[in-house]
Order: C-alpha cells, then sequence, then structure tokens
C-alpha cells in the first residue's frame, strides 16, 4: 500500500523543465495538478526550484522552508480551511505569484495571515496574488527587503472592525517595497510598526479604519498612494524623517492625512478633499508643508499641541468650512517665503505681485463669528463685515493668537483643484 502511495504522489509531483543557475546548478520546475498535495511538492523541491501549481482548488496549510519559487498557473486557489495561515514562510529569498490565498483563522491571539513572512524570511516577493477572507492579509515580521507588488486584499467583511486583521503588517522590518496594491475591507489597509527605510508607492486603500498606519518608523517614503473612505487616510504617529508626496486622501469621515508628534519631514504636493478634517497636525515640528491642495474639508487644518518651527508655503486652502483651527498661546507664521492661498481671504494687491498686502488671520474676529453663525459667510464681502474685521485688527483686546500669513498668494497654484470639489464623506 505505501509503494502504491509513493509511486502515485511521484507521478503527481511532474518534473517539467530544468534552468541553468550560476554556479552549474540547475533548478527544477514541479507541477501540481488538482489532487496533488501542494506541500509534498514544496518538501521534494531543492533550494532555488520552482513550484507550479496548476489551476484548482487546494486545501491545507502551507509551510515554505527552503528558497523556492511558488507560483500559479491559472490562478488556482489555496485555502487555509480557516484554521491557522495558509500559507507560512520561513526560508529567505521565497517568491510567492499568481495565486488566490484565501482563508485563514481568525486568532487575533496567533496572528492569524493569509502569508505570513517569519523573522529571518528576507527577500520574500509576493506579487500579482489575491488575499481574501484571511484576517491578516500579510504578516511580514523581522524580515527585510521585502517586495509586495500588485496585490489584491480583502479581509473578512462581516467582522467588526475591531476583530479583523491589518491588509499588510510590517513589524520591525528594514527596506520593504509595497507598491501598486488594492487594500479594502481589513482594520489598517497597511500598518507599519517600527520599519525603516520603505517605500509605499501607487496604493489604493479603502473602507478600512485608517488607510495606512505608521508607528515609531523613519526614513521611509509614501508616494502617488490614494485614500478614500476610510476613517482616516494616513496616519503618521511618532515617526521622523518621512517623506509624503503625490498623495491624494479624499472622503475620509474623520482626517486626510495625520501628523502626529513628527519632526524632520516633507509633505509636499498632496491632495487633501472632502474630509472631516483636511490635516491634523499635533506636536509637529522642523517639518515643511508645501504644495498641498486642501479642499472641501469641515477643517482645513485642526493645528495644536505646540505645532511650531514648521515651514508652511505654497499650498492652496480652498472652501474648507473652516479654514484652521488653532489651538495655541501665541502666533504661528505661515507662508513668510512665498505665502499661501487663502480662499477667503479678503485683502488686495496694490502692487500687482502676486502677494496680498495686509495679512492674512486664520482665527480672527469675523472667522470666530461666521463659525458661530454659519449665515454671516453671506455677507463677509460687505463693508459692515470688514468692519468688523479692521475694528479686530485695531483692538487687540479682542484678538485671539491665530494662524498669520503675512503676505499671502492671490491665486491658487494648483490650477486643477475644482476638480476635488464634491467629494466629501
Amino acid at each position: 500500500m505505501r509503494a502504491f502511495a509513493a509511486r502515485r504522489l511521484l507521478g503527481g509531483l511532474v518534473l517539467c523543465a530544468a534552468v541553468a543557475l550560476p554556479a552549474g546548478l540547475r533548478a527544477a520546475t514541479w507541477t501540481v495538478k488538482p489532487g496533488d498535495p501542494v506541500q509534498a511538492a514544496i518538501d521534494r523541491a531543492a533550494p532555488g526550484d520552482v513550484v507550479e501549481v496548476m489551476r484548482g482548488l487546494y486545501v491545507g496549510n502551507l509551510t515554505i522552508a527552503k528558497p523556492l519559487t511558488l507560483r500559479g498557473v491559472g490562478r488556482p486557489t489555496l485555502s487555509g480551511g480557516l484554521r491557522g495561515d495558509t500559507v507560512r514562510v520561513s526560508a529567505p529569498d521565497v517568491v510567492i505569484e499568481g495565486l488566490i490565498v484565501r482563508d485563514s483563522g481568525d486568532s487575533l491571539l496567533d496572528q492569524n495571515a493569509g502569508i505570513y513572512i517569519r523573522p529571518g524570511a528576507h527577500r520574500a516577493v509576493v506579487r500579482h496574488c489575491d488575499l481574501t477572507y484571511n484576517l491578516f492579509g500579510l504578516w511580514i515580521e523581522k524580515a527585510d527587503d521585502v517586495r509586495v507588488e500588485h496585490n489584491l486584499i480583502t479581509g473578512k467583511r462581516e467582522y467588526a472592525t475591531s476583530q479583523r486583521g491589518n491588509g499588510v503588517q510590517l513589524y520591525n522590518t528594514r527596506g520593504a517595497r509595497i507598491i501598486g496594491n488594492r487594500i479594502a475591507f481589513v482594520r489598517d489597509a497597511l500598518y507599519v510598526d517600527v520599519s525603516h527605510h520603505a517605500l509605499f508607492r501607487g496604493n489604493r486603500l479603502h473602507h478600512s479604519r485608517y488607510g495606512t498606519h505608521y508607528m515609531n518608523s523613519y526614513h521611509n517614503v509614501w508616494e502617488d498612494n490614494d485614500s478614500w473612505r476610510n476613517r482616516g487616510g494616513l496616519a503618521l504617529m511618532e515617526v521622523r524623517d518621512q517623506i509624503v508626496r503625490n498623495n491624494r486622501a479624499w472622503a475620509n469621515s474623520d482626517h486626510g492625512i495625520m501628523l502626529r508628534t513628527l519632526q524632520d519631514a516633507t509633505i509636499e504636493n498632496n491632495v487633501v478633499a472632502g474630509n472631516a478634517r483636511g490635516f491634523f497636525i499635533y506636536d509637529v515640528e522642523y517639518t515643511t508643508l508645501q504644495g498641498n491642495l486642501v479642499l472641501d474639508n469641515e477643517v482645513g487644518v485642526h493645528l495644536s499641541a505646540g505645532s511650531t518651527r514648521n515651514r508652511v508655503e505654497g499650498n492652496d486652502f480652498i472652501d474648507n468650512r473652516e479654514q484652521v483651527r488653532y489651538v495655541g498661546a501665541r502666533d504661528e507664521h505661515w507662508g513668510t517665503e512665498r505665502g499661501n492661498y487663502w480662499s477667503n481671504y479678503l485683502g488686495w494687491d496694490r502692487g500687482d505681485d502676486g502677494r496680498g498686502d495686509v495679512p492674512y488671520e486664520a482665527n480672527d474676529l469675523v472667522d470666530r463669528l461666521s463659525w458661530q453663525h454659519p449665515t454671516l459667510k453671506l455677507l463677509l464681502s460687505s463693508p459692515a463685515v470688514q468692519a468688523l474685521r479692521l475694528v479686530g485688527q485695531q483692538f487687540p483686546v479682542l484678538r485671539v493668537p491665530s494662524v498669520v500669513d503675512p503676505n499671502p498668494r492671490m491665486q491658487p497654484g494648483d490650477k486643477t483643484w475644482s476638480k476635488w470639489r464634491g467629494k466629501q464623506h
């Protein structure tokens, strides 16, 4: 009986091709057909081999403990049977591509994942896969130079948000490349903790708690990502040396971009539209915000907790119900070099140099009255309201600390801003 089973196993695992490798080694390609055990093919393969899985459904929990490529042909499905990790990787230089990976267990304690990349599994690559109905899509722990590219990741939609896992979780990693993924219906689409020198580019993140949640991570680049219809688009918390550029965050029910306890970062050329709060800036220092479009939010910028010594230049603040909500003991000066554009600025430009002649103050007497009595906005251009603004300037007793732009720009820098109207959450 054992001899028959062995012959059947060898018949199912067909050695299809060989390719040359450096140093005279040869990589074999093993083919797994429906009904054949995938784990047996992985166990028989030598380091550097390719295991090709033909289209079909394969149920079981897989462990990859050697460098190899696991490749789907015709998009086969690997199901974990709703227990444990569907695929666990514990060796470096593993490539997983072209597969549907689904049905992990649902233990938050054990961190069940569609693909769990274990400590030491450096340079793992996961690309062109669908990871669906897993607790965590990908859990990556203490593995460096991992690449996660062009995957579709969705979670267990019927679970409460607090009971879901994250789409991609990075913990204690370096050099990750997270590129071109679509992630939705998870707790946080990308969760980044103690992970440095990573690149996040071209990801589409929606219908989760946070599109991206950073904690204690340094020297990362976040660019050309879209975050919409989350609670928060991007949350950077207790980090430094970040570059956040050319992203779009819209229709999030709380904030578009949160900067909390942040230093030495550059936040530039982002679109933040139609959120409850465009930017939430808390305890931020020595950071540059430039070229951002902040439009049609309930609050354009919520600024507090000693956020100072920052460079804020060339931004467009357009049609936010409240341009800046500022809590501070003294004025905060923005735009001292080249100014920002404020759609509710009512000053003039006698020198015709594109810069206003009187300062813009975000929290002046008229602004505070208009927050309390929204219908007052219908009269903002009237002589009476302008007289109130003048009175506030002449009698400091009526004035509160404010964000002050000494010579604001008269025209927005982004000429396509109007296409971002109507994106409210």
